[in-house]
């Protein structure tokens, strides 16, 4: 691991201006899950650390509108046995609970866990060609390993995968995260916070590295009392997803009259699967309908040559997910 300079910032607005004036030397510490590990991997080599850890952001609350505001430097494993989360929206819960160990849990925050980075290997090993850590220098696992990774949103130049449970919940809750940044204060719709690699893949989101993520904010939505998150994974503890899904329905005589639906390990980005909702919302909830939806949603799909069995597998969890919801 090559040297660093720390610090632990004591102001919102001080951490953004060390890292502001690094000119991309510097970078925000939160549990240190992931970047840790990047550090000693070589693929991450900041030359400042700025612990935002102390920061005025570890606070679950409750907004005047009945949503929750939750802030980034709140631990996950905290996050995931909050009352009011496990009581309106379990999704969430069970996200983050199928997300790593206990140990890790306890120690990653929520802005932290949104902004982790792709586990393709490709990406963790610096002696290997990735456009995401060496731009332009290729993506072998399109022709290599590529099992695990993208078969929607993908580009010619990444096929990578966002590694995140929680974020797929969130995606699906309609989440909102705000920002405390170069320019401000401002928010964007977590939908709209993760990118699609594109030519960029080396840019997960749209924020610049002094935008700091203070709180997630999540809207006031009773069907979310009745969702759930489903994880399928090689084995049964601390392994990524191959396909995921978070989702919360509400029935009204029998029809679907609305219902929010997200897939994790499909894309570059927790992917809110709108197609689906759209075909869903005001027909019958039934298993047809649910594999209709599911087939709408993956239309565009580009598996390659060795994750074609997601599609499949993503279609399948989609119908199973939806009519246990509907049963339950």
């Amino acid at each position: 691991m090559k040297p660093f300079a720390y610090e632990r910032a004591d102001e919102t607005a001080r951490a953004v201006s060390t890292v502001a004036g690094s000119h991309g030397h510097a970078t925000f510490l939160g549990g240190g899950t992931n970047l840790v590990d990047l550090m000693k991997l070589g693929v991450a080599t900041p030359e400042r650390l700025v612990d935002v850890t102390r920061l005025p952001h570890a606070e679950i609350t409750e907004t005047k509108y009945g949503g929750l505001l939750i802030g980034a430097a709140v631990r996950n494993s905290d996050l995931a046995v909050h009352p009011l989360v496990r009581e309106r929206y379990p999704v969430l819960s069970e996200a983050i609970l199928a997300g790593a160990s206990g140990q890790i849990r306890n120690m990653a925050t929520i802005g932290g866990n949104l902004l982790q980075r792709t586990r393709c290997p490709y990406f963790q090993d610096v002696s290997k060609a990735c456009n995401k850590r060496a731009p332009g220098s290729g993506c072998p696992a399109r022709h290599g390993e590529h099992r695990e990774l993208a078969i929607i949103g993908h580009s010619e130049h990444c096929v990578a995968t966002h590694p995140s449970d929680m974020a797929v919940a969130l995606a699906a809750l309609g989440a909102e995260v705000h920002v405390h940044g170069g320019q401000g204060l401002w928010s964007i719709p977590l939908t709209d916070l993760h990118r699609l690699p594109g030519e960029m893949p080396q840019r997960d989101t749209i924020l610049a590295p002094e935008d700091l993520i203070t709180h997630v904010e999540l809207p006031p939505l009773p069907l979310a009392r009745n969702s759930r998150y489903r994880k399928v994974r090689d084995r049964a503890s601390f392994a990524f997803a191959l396909v995921s899904l978070a989702a919360a329905v509400e029935v009204d005589g029998g029809n679907v009259a609305d219902c929010r639906i997200a897939f994790g390990g499909i894309a570059h980005k927790p992917w809110r699967a709108r197609k689906a909702e759209e075909t869903l919302r005001g027909r019958p909830a039934t298993p047809d309908a649910f594999g209709a939806a599911a087939d709408a949603e993956l239309a565009d799909a580009r598996p390659l040559r060795d994750n074609g069995f997601k599609l499949l597998l993503a279609r399948n969890l989609f119908v199973r997910v939806l009519t246990d919801l509907v049963d339950g």
